[in-house]
């Protein structure tokens, strides 16, 4: 009930307080919904570029404390990059203001980035001061069928080397079979692989002549066995979806879920000791693996059978967590 009170209580600070189109900011209430901010950004001409399959429904007030990330990190970076300004009310009931839209501030601490992230346990944030940015170009997006998930950090190193992108986002085979059997969503190709890299990059000429040849260069490699390109926006839209409805779908299973971040270089061990631990634990039990290669970020679905109750699955999977959390300790990474 607490969390349904806050979420009430906050859906009201929902407007547009202040927006000024020299410095490219708007200061509006933290109860304002992910997609109000974006179309509002995009009525100016610019762009809140933080974006992920739940900007229908969250609030920025809670991106903010969850610092949270999404789709289109490996290029814009987290919500904390966006966020110049913060009102927040202390559990004293203080009123505090932090660094007022300043792009430099260097006077004092920037209690700010306390509060980012601090997922509620400092105070409540009420008003938020962020950053627009110039609109993204039209957009090329490529899905590319991967042999193995070491190889998804090979295709990730040479295709950022010689590309800008936007995104870089991966999902393995028992992902893309429940969102396309449950969703309806065409398959990108026929080709059957274990995992699925879906990157994303404004369309240049150069970028689409370097992208090819990066793709020629990755099936040689034996890193790439198929891959498709957008041809439209439309089936650009069409691709993202096989990612963004991933976590959807997933909630169909009633997901004990792990959100996990280790070092990019660091990800291919990390993966293969928590497979084989998962393996060795729960046998019977079906993983999904998706989330953001850009940033390390993993998202780990342990599906529950239907022959098991919500509450014995969760006690089941319980231990496996703190296991997760051991390892995460060695390969120096965060768990969410």
């Amino acid at each position: 009930l607490g969390d349904v009170y806050k979420r009430q209580a906050m859906d009201r600070l929902n407007e547009v307080l202040d927006f000024n189109p020299i410095d490219r900011s708007v200061t509006l209430g933290a109860g304002m919904i992910t997609q109000h901010l974006q179309d509002f950004a995009s009525s100016k001409d610019l762009l809140y570029p933080v974006d992920f399959a739940s900007t229908g429904s969250s609030q920025i007030g809670g991106n903010i404390a969850t610092n949270a990330g999404g789709i289109n990190v490996i290029r814009y970076g987290m919500t904390r990059d966006w966020v110049i300004g913060l009102k927040v009310v202390t559990g004293a009931g203080d009123i505090l203001d932090f660094n007022q839209g300043l792009l430099k501030n260097n006077t004092g601490y920037d209690f700010r980035h306390l509060f980012i992230g601090s997922e509620g346990t400092l105070g409540l944030i009420c008003e938020a001061t962020l950053q627009l940015t110039r609109p993204q170009a039209d957009t090329t997006v490529m899905v590319l069928g991967i042999e193995t998930f070491p190889a998804i950090v090979d295709v990730l190193q040479a295709f950022s080397a010689q590309i800008d992108l936007s995104a870089f986002e991966f999902f393995s085979q028992a992902a893309l079979d429940k969102v396309t059997e449950r969703q309806g969503h065409p398959k990108p190709f026929t080709t059957q692989t274990p995992f699925y890299a879906l990157l994303e990059f404004e369309t240049t000429p150069l970028a689409l002549d370097a992208a090819m040849a990066l793709f020629e260069h990755c099936v040689e490699q034996g890193w790439v066995l198929d891959g498709v390109v957008s041809q439209s926006l439309a089936q650009a839209r069409a691709l993202w979806r096989l990612r963004e409805d991933i976590s959807e779908t997933l909630w169909h299973w009633q997901p004990y879920k792990n959100d996990i971040s280790v070092r990019v270089s660091k990800m291919p061990d990390f993966l293969r000791e928590v497979d084989q631990l998962v393996a060795a634990r729960y046998p019977d039990f079906e993983v999904v693996w998706y989330g953001h290669i850009g940033d390390g970020n993993l998202h780990l679905n342990i599906l529950k059978p239907p022959g098991l109750t919500q509450s014995d699955f969760f006690e089941r999977c319980g231990p496996v967590s703190l296991e997760i959390g051991e390892m995460l300790a060695r390969y120096g990474g965060s768990v969410s």
